[in-house]
């Protein structure tokens, strides 16, 4: 039997509970999930899924469901593509494992890191430029920081040492990366932020704007927001940006117009680091390889996991310029061997994948086609700006986010309480479409290989969710 779904508020759409030795029972008995109300799951457990195929996963029962978010922003390629399955097949039986400590590497590696150097946004497509890699997004943003603070050292500037983020911006959750994090669900009550990060406005022209104040305009207020937190903090304090170029965990939050062009001239005035988080944005989804592309940013460094395997199996990168290599070899000339790595840094099965993932994006011209069918997506999304429920709709690419709200003219949000998102996305699994909430907000991030037919029939679960929401939201008195 299926189990209700996770984390549903109350009078969700909910199927029978688990049963003694079921999936979801033995669940219960032996998980802890992430992101995930631990108390409500005790008695709702999980949606469990056991295949998937194209652009569909199946629950235990066989039921499909599209996937409307990729899995977690990540399954690019879909669940079926076997050139995948075949590459991981024919690494693991040639090198199971190598590492890259010591001077060592596997040879796949090599080449993938070649790969991405010629892949990677300008000037970081430059020469000199260099990769290292991890497992997972949290990890390449961890080392991205320890980075910064060693070559900070290195250069006899240690005071240089603080890191800017952005409220509601979202780049991972192991210590440093969730101090990042600008959402407090990611730092109540695990003592975080960690001293040194700080945070800056978020750029959500519809919540944050003044009444009449363009998105020229608020970009502007926003820089001078940022410029003055740094002459309050002390500009040689500071020491790098981080940023992505469309926020997605914080919810879908597109940057206003000339927003990145502002910033990134307050950021170089200050000689402040600036590091694209691509982690979500990169391989196609705004509609080129790199969000940086899209939105003109010109990083120092950029993080990237997720769909550089299709996440297919775990990995992932940063790139750094030249520069901040150079400030890693003057560390080594005075620390010896660089003090940074994980055992599974550049793992061959990961670099396999991810070499094979990159071929069947140029193979196929994955970025040209999302450009194709990016229109018809967001117009998909758009049909639904006239809803009673929606505030706002937002989206690039094959990306993208629905708000609800409470009032359409006043922008007056739901009492959190009655989450309002959760049961909209309770509902839509109902229909056969899996979709996030974030607060009120619902987001879609389907895989890039989605046809047209598939984008109309997640839009029409969609819509028959949003209706049935909105008599759920009547007759509960809500509104």
């Amino acid at each position: 039997m299926n189990s209700k779904k996770p984390n549903s508020p109350p009078n969700s759409p909910t199927p029978n509970s688990p049963t003694p030795n079921s999936y979801g029972a033995r669940d219960i008995a032996s998980q802890i999930h992430p992101y995930t109300n631990l108390t409500s799951h005790l008695e709702s457990g999980p949606l469990v899924i056991t295949s998937g195929d194209g652009v569909r996963v199946f629950d235990e029962d066989g039921k499909g469901y599209i996937e409307g978010m990729s899995g977690l922003w990540c399954t690019s390629l879909g669940w079926s593509e076997k050139r995948l399955v075949d590459a991981a097949t024919k690494s693991m039986n040639k090198l199971a494992f190598y590492h890259n400590f010591t001077g060592k590497a596997p040879s796949v590696t090599i080449d993938l890191a070649e790969r991405l150097l010629k892949l990677a946004p300008a000037p970081l497509n430059s020469g000199g430029a260099k990769v290292f890699f991890a497992n997972s997004g949290s990890e390449a943003v961890d080392t991205a920081i320890k980075f910064i603070w060693y070559i900070n050292n290195t250069r006899g500037i240690p005071k240089k040492k603080k890191i800017i983020s952005r409220i509601k911006a979202y780049h991972g959750v192991t210590v440093a990366a969730a101090s990042l994090t600008g959402l407090p669900v990611c730092q109540n009550d695990f003592d975080l932020p960690i001293d040194g990060i700080i945070h800056t406005d978020c750029p959500h022209h519809y919540r944050f704007a003044h009444d009449g104040e363009s998105e020229e305009d608020f970009s502007t207020r926003l820089a001078n927001n940022l410029e003055e937190l740094i002459l309050k903090e002390g500009p040689e304090t500071i020491a790098a940006m981080f940023m992505e170029p469309v926020m997605g965990a914080g919810g879908v939050i597109i940057p206003p117009k000339t927003y990145f062009e502002k910033i990134q001239g307050v950021l170089k005035k200050y000689d402040i680091l600036v590091v694209a988080d691509e982690i979500i944005c990169g391989f196609g989804r705004t509609g080129n390889m790199w969000g940086s592309e899209t939105y003109s940013i010109r990083p120092d460094i950029i993080t990237m996991a997720k769909a550089l395997s299709s996440a297919y199996v775990p990995i992932s990168a940063l790139i750094v310029s030249e520069d901040i290599f150079n400030g890693l070899l003057a560390g080594s000339e005075r620390n010896g061997p660089l003090g940074h790595g994980f055992t599974y840094s550049g793992h061959p099965l990961g670099a396999a994948v991810a070499m094979e993932t990159l071929n069947i994006y140029e193979e196929r011209d994955i970025v040209s086609e999302v450009k194709a069918k990016s229109p018809i997506f967001q117009d998909g999304l758009r049909a639904f700006a006239s809803h009673p429920l929606v505030g706002e709709v937002r989206g690039v690419g094959m990306v993208g986010a629905i708000e609800l709200v409470k009032n359409k003219s006043t922008k007056e949000a739901f009492d959190p309480k009655n989450a309002v998102g959760l049961h909209l996305v309770a509902e839509a699994q109902a229909e056969g479409v899996i979709l996030r909430a974030m607060g009120d907000t619902v987001a879609f991030s389907p895989p890039l290989i989605i046809s047209e037919a598939e984008m109309a029939e997640m839009f029409a679960y969609f819509g028959r969710a949003l209706d049935k929401t909105a008599n759920w939201i009547a007759s509960e008195k809500l509104n």
